[in-house]
């Protein structure tokens, strides 16, 4: 069992990925880097935190991405994000089986703020051309900074979302949250809270991710490869069916209640959805989390 949180991008990709399979496109020795990040005379990468290319995943031709945590959080900037919407638009013109999206990052790189929230809106309009295309895209979590931002915008916009427990999913990072609203709101430095909040089990439980792995490459890679036979095509029906269970999910917390004051906000959530004893959920093992969600 090989962690997937610990493995670098490029660990990743050579993990999950057919042995040997995957082409880069734009590698470390073409050097496009960031030219603000250069300006502003902050360090760089020669592949700007993302590798991206083509591979075999089991047998089936995909073109993939992999942004790296370890640089900048795995922040979203120019170059970062026309990597990203170039892979996006070469699928549309080569037809891959699917596009997996392997996401780790804390959102738009504050360096290049404009620049970032640009590249970001037009990697979520690529990733809905692909879909229309009838191309799946799958994103994986599973990295030590979460996906967070932009990014998680990015994700909740593919077709399947592959996360183990130990992943984190949301539009506004703790950090982000307690920097705006104070530590009354939302306490950065308490990890289970955050886990409770953001954390694969969940957004398991809420239906916000499509499949809950072990912290495990090899789960990662059986998940991914289930998924290409498990997208949803990108319809009317399906936009509506999302709908109905973000409004259900509005509804089913109940108001404010003196009797709530010693509950989070997490465990009220899976108790009106109708899991018993929800507050053993952080403690329960992946397999029994599972078990937990009737649809």
């Amino acid at each position: 069992m090989i962690s997937y949180a610990e493995c670098s991008a490029r660990e990743r990709l050579a993990l999950l990925l057919d042995p040997g399979s995957f082409h880069e496109w734009l590698p470390p020795a073409e050097r496009v880097t960031s030219p603000h990040l250069a300006q502003l005379g902050v360090p760089s990468a020669f592949d700007d935190g993302v590798a991206i290319g083509r591979a075999m995943l089991d047998g089936r031709e995909v073109f993939v991405a992999a942004q790296e945590g370890a640089f900048m959080g795995g922040g979203v900037g120019e170059v970062h994000g026309a990597k990203l919407v170039g892979l996006l638009q070469r699928a549309l013109r080569d037809r891959p089986t699917a596009v997996l999206l392997l996401a780790e990052s804390g959102g738009v790189r504050l360096h290049e703020a404009n620049a970032g929230l640009i590249a970001v809106s037009e990697v979520m309009r690529a990733v809905l051309d692909v879909r229309a295309a009838g191309i799946p895209v799958i994103v994986l979590i599973g990295g030590a900074n979460g996906c967070f931002g932009g990014m998680g915008i990015v994700a909740r916009c593919a077709d399947h979302i592959v996360m183990s427990d130990v992943g984190r999913l949301a539009m506004s990072g703790p950090e982000v949250i307690e920097a705006s609203h104070g530590v009354e709101e939302f306490d950065s430095r308490d990890r289970a809270l955050v886990w409770r909040t953001t954390g694969g089990k969940h957004r398991w439980l809420t239906g916000d991710c499509d499949a809950l792995v072990e912290d495990d490459v090899d789960a990662f890679r059986a998940a991914a490869v289930a998924a290409i036979h498990a997208s949803r095509p990108l319809t009317v029906e399906a936009l509506e069916q999302e709908h109905a269970l973000l409004t259900a999910r509005l509804h089913a917390l109940p108001g404010d209640n003196a009797e709530h004051a010693h509950h989070d906000e997490a465990t009220l959530l899976w108790s009106a959805l109708g899991i018993a004893d929800a507050q053993r959920v952080p403690e329960l093992p992946v397999e029994a989390v599972r078990a937990l969600r009737a649809y």
